[in-house]
């Protein structure tokens, strides 16, 4: 469907359709890659005397980490003149075909910004010894955190 859609050279249009197709394809490729073979025997009393095999999808959260990886060292892009996606900084190598790309900056999830539905994260409960997303020194931006103690009383 994307290159069924013709956009101006050089457009914003066009370079997220390039964008798109550059990421569906990585994203096909990274399930492929993490598939397994799996067989099975058949045959009396488990004599094996035929084998079938197919190809078997990764577990989902497989493929989504591999993914999420990807997302982290993804390359910025511009279009060029030519209709060409070009990386933003040129000391960068071009992204392979498995390799995700952008063409816009993420918004500052930490600052609410009602235009992308972003609430901030002024005010939010975090978990300070977790190193996860739930934890204070990345849910609250650097901007330190106040802490309490909770006393939960069970019956």
């Amino acid at each position: 469907r994307e290159r069924e859609k013709n956009y101006p050279k050089g457009s914003e249009e066009q370079a997220r359709t390039l964008m798109n197709l550059q990421n569906n394809e990585a994203g096909r490729r990274a399930v492929y890659k993490l598939a397994d073979v799996a067989c099975k025997c058949h045959g009396v009393s488990g004599s094996c005397s035929l084998k079938t095999c197919w190809l078997q999808l990764a577990d989902f959260r497989k493929v989504g980490d591999h993914l999420k990886e990807k997302y982290d060292s993804a390359a910025a892009m511009r279009i060029n003149r030519k209709g060409k996606l070009e990386l933003v900084n040129s000391r960068f190598n071009m992204p392979t075909v498995e390799d995700l790309v952008y063409i816009d900056q993420s918004p500052d999830y930490c600052l609410r910004n009602e235009s992308t539905g972003s609430m901030g994260t002024l005010g939010r409960l975090c978990n300070k010894t977790s190193e996860g997303m739930d934890g204070c020194e990345l849910m609250c931006c650097g901007r330190g955190y106040d802490q309490f103690k909770t006393v939960q009383v069970e019956r």
